[in-house]
């Protein structure tokens, strides 16, 4: 390769690792609904939390082709871990979501191996028998995780020693906005490293790839293990605002949430995992409260027509419309 073709290699990877106008539009927005918002600081913690579950879908899914649809397993897991934590005696806040991430991870790394071997369908059904069995244990198992009732009595120390986590969410707001603004630097980081660049190139051309001489098992295993470790954060975050671990963290339908939530956004943008998460919960909560029997059938239909409409979720959309507005110019 020439060296003016390197050249232009380096200036399109450090052009795509720019911040778009559109991500810091959502982090300052995100930011901005504590004070537009005051009383509803518990919804938007919750679009926080789902935005950072979906985004670690995406990091497989958008960015390594490889689709998962028991994902949950790794969001529940990070919850349960988080929970039992708190439940056992130690309910630090910081340390508590590391130990929710690094079991999640733990379990991501255990079986990233076979999903290095496998592809396509076989890919689903693993991933999707992880999350059953998982969804079983944690059901078979009340004296450990509550059953069906689940995971009650979790009490949560004040963040950094200092601030209570209140019933109005203002605590839990800000800390599920700092966790998730890092977790996002990081897999910004990731997805614009020699890993990441290794991981989209298997998207485009798994075949290919190890004849530049890069192990695809070996990505597939960091990218599944960063990912389930991602989940497993988000999960001890919704464990530790809500301070409550339903067995629905570990469901299938927690799963379709997130890619549903991925599909809205735009899949392979990073960002579009959060503004879907956005969309989908507002939806959710308007629709349940105009229409409490039928608000799956409006939101079923809104989403349709989403997806009819809009090529590469709002994210694309937004892009159309910047583009359009760009080639206009300035009126004369």
């Amino acid at each position: 390769m020439s060296d003016i073709t390197l050249d232009l290699a380096r200036m399109m990877v450090v052009r795509r690792a720019r911040w778009t106008p559109l991500e810091i539009a959502f982090w300052l927005a995100a930011a901005a609904g504590y004070f537009l918002f005051p009383a509803k600081l518990v919804l938007l913690t919750q679009m926080l939390i789902g935005g950072l579950f979906a985004m670690s879908l995406d990091l497989l899914l958008g960015y390594g082709g490889i689709p998962s649809f028991g994902h949950a397993a790794f969001f529940g897991l990070g919850a349960y871990a988080a929970g039992l934590l708190a439940v056992h005696g130690w309910g630090e806040p910081l340390s508590g979501v590391l130990f929710g991430g690094l079991a999640a991870g733990g379990l991501g790394l255990a079986f990233s191996s076979v999903i290095a071997k496998v592809r396509g369908a076989a890919v689903l059904m693993v991933t999707l028998c992880i999350g059953l069995l998982l969804f079983e244990a944690a059901s078979r198992m009340p004296w450990l995780t509550g059953g069906d009732t689940g995971l009650q009595g979790i009490d949560m120390w004040p963040l950094l020693g200092q601030f209570e986590f209140d019933l109005y969410g203002r605590t839990a707001f800000w800390y599920a906005y700092v966790v998730a603004f890092l977790l996002y630097l990081a897999s910004r980081r990731y997805i614009h490293s020699p890993e990441g660049l290794a991981l989209k190139g298997m998207r485009e051309n798994h075949d290919r790839i190890p004849m530049l001489g890069v192990s695809t098992a070996r990505r597939k295993m960091i990218a599944f293990t960063i990912s389930a470790t991602i989940a497993g954060m988000a999960g001890a975050l919704l464990a530790q605002t809500t301070q409550i671990v339903a067995l629905e963290t570990l469901s299938f339908e927690r799963s379709v949430a997130a890619l549903i939530m991925l599909i809205v956004g735009g899949i392979g943008t990073l960002i579009g995992g959060f503004i879907g998460a956005a969309a989908f919960i507002w939806a959710r909560d308007v629709l349940s409260a105009l229409n409490p029997v039928y608000w799956m059938f409006w939101l079923g239909l809104i989403l349709i027509a989403l997806v009819l409409t809009a090529r590469g979720g709002l994210v694309g959309a937004l892009a159309v419309v910047a583009d359009h507005l760009a080639r206009r110019g300035p009126p004369r």
